[in-house]
């Protein structure tokens, strides 16, 4: 029975160009076991071949005229297009690896059959192989694509079940299909629902002046500043990553009185600040991040995009890396305070009507007249905590590639898994063709960051936030794992 596709995710479909592909996508880094034979790699293809795809990864979006966009059941499978196979010439570098995702994630998905693709590819230096996947945006967000990949691996080294992302039940993620009595019902609880938020929304846009061209405290869209990051897009990508320790990151936020979070969007934010003036790009005014932030009911691992965002200027352009803190610091909790003023559908909307705005205007040649929407994405999805083993190989690192879209040439996701905290970093190729030294900037930023923080003065008020602070109402993150299986990292945003 076909389903309606939700306004946000339908918006992925219809704002879609090869240009400009709304997959999400994640690399995954194994070790091979110690007794694995030369076909280790293969068989895992062969096994992933042999299973059978489960809602939403059996079904393909239609697009009728005069009627709703809905998900039907595809008709025929190819599992062959679907898992792939690749091999590097023996002993490739991980920068061979990172071009070949690069190269694929830059390809849009075939909607005529379901929007997904698994590239398993071995060759890498020390005999390890990795796996590449994509996702469309419209079937799956962040949290529940984590929470499908982390059930899908095993805790245990010597489990030697393959259930693959695609193949598997998650509580949480069953949806009824209505019939249609219901469905009539459910479309007039929609609008009513809807109405009620577009209310709501114009009262806090109202608030904020924006009609103004003031932006005011809180979130602040379309204040961004023009620069590489808002170039045109074009097909090609380039893609980076690096991993920092999350103790680390952790205890560093304490020092401040800040979140995990906070310190992840400070040292991208100083990291870029130095990539674009070595590329000489001279900054008057704060770079502005989107910030993603989930609506997820705890358990809810439903196949749709279920987020909101923030728009919030970042650290002045020359600010030392400690004020630069307490500036993203207060940026964040303004931003988040306006975004827990909203209903949960207006918050909602609100994605839905910024990002949609900007890629109309992107569309209609619009954006020249107005500021872009950000400067890049930063999003952080809450992983696996403990290490996590494919028929007794060891993951090593997962990164997340995700999509560019809204006018923002840069997108930054993070990723926990176990000790680590795991960064990848996105960019339109056009305009930024090397992003290793963003990867590497980010790395020194947090250092500075770090040695800074013993010699910060903490305020009393800082100083009652040593511990992260509360999460907004309905806002918090939660990755729903196959019962009795993955537990999912705590307190990363």
């Amino acid at each position: 029975m076909a389903k309606t596709i939700p306004v946000l995710d339908l918006m992925f479909f219809l704002s879609e160009t090869k240009n400009n592909p709304k997959h999400v996508s994640a690399l995954l880094l194994f070790e091979r076991p110690a007794n694995a034979g030369k076909r280790f790699v293969a068989d895992l293809v062969a096994e992933y071949r042999k299973a059978k795809p489960v809602a939403p990864f059996n079904l393909v979006p239609r697009f009728p005229m005069l009627r709703m966009a809905r998900w039907i059941a595809a008709r025929k499978l190819d599992m062959k297009y679907h898992v792939q196979h690749r091999v590097l010439p023996e002993g490739a570098a991980y920068p061979t690896l990172l071009e070949t995702v690069a190269d694929l994630h830059a390809r849009m998905l075939d909607r005529d059959q379901p929007c997904f693709r698994v590239y398993f590819i071995e060759g890498l230096s020390g005999g390890k192989f990795a796996i590449f996947l994509k996702i469309h945006h419209a079937m799956v967000d962040g949290m529940s694509a984590i929470a499908r990949i982390a059930a899908s691996l095993e805790e245990r080294p010597g489990a030697r079940k393959i259930r693959p992302f695609f193949a598997i039940e998650l509580p949480g993620s069953r949806s009824v299909n209505p019939g249609r009595s219901s469905a009539l019902a459910a479309l007039k609880s929609l609008g009513l629902k809807q109405a009620v938020a577009i209310k709501d929304l114009y009262a806090s846009l109202l608030k904020k002046g924006i009609g103004a061209g003031s932006a005011g405290a809180g979130s602040a869209p379309f204040t961004a500043p023009r620069g590489l990051t808002t170039e045109p897009t074009r097909a090609a990508r380039s893609v980076a990553t690096v991993s920092l320790p999350i103790d680390e990151m952790r205890n560093v936020g304490k020092a401040y009185g800040a979140t995990l979070n906070d310190v992840a969007v400070t040292i991208v934010d100083a990291a870029l600040t130095r990539y674009l003036k070595a590329r000489g790009e001279v900054l008057t005014k704060p770079l502005v991040a989107m910030c993603p932030v989930s609506l997820r009911e705890p358990g809810d691992a439903e196949a749709a995009t279920k987020a909101s965002a923030m728009y919030v200027p970042l650290g002045a352009p020359k600010v030392a890396i400690g004020a630069r803190m307490r500036q993203v610091m207060g940026a964040i909790q303004s931003a988040k305070s306006e975004l827990r003023g909203m209903t949960k559908d207006a918050a909602n909307l609100y994605a839905i009507a910024t990002f949609g705005l900007s890629e109309i205007a992107g569309a209609t040649g619009a954006d020249n007249l107005a500021r872009p929407l950000a400067n890049f994405v930063l999003s952080n999805v809450p992983g696996p905590r403990n290490e996590l083993y494919l028929r007794g190989a060891r993951m090593t690192g997962i990164y997340p590639v995700s999509a560019l879209g809204g006018g923002i040439g840069l997108n930054v996701t993070l990723l926990s898994y176990a000790t680590r905290m795991e960064f990848g970093f996105v960019g339109n190729a056009a305009a930024m063709a090397d992003l290793d030294p963003l990867a590497r900037y980010t790395r020194d930023a947090f250092a500075a960051l770090k040695k800074a923080a013993p010699k910060a003065a903490l305020t009393p008020q800082a100083a009652l936030r040593s511990d992260p602070p509360t999460r907004p109402r309905k806002l918090a993150p939660a990755a729903a794992t196959r019962e009795g299986a993955q537990r999912v990292a705590s307190g990363t945003r």
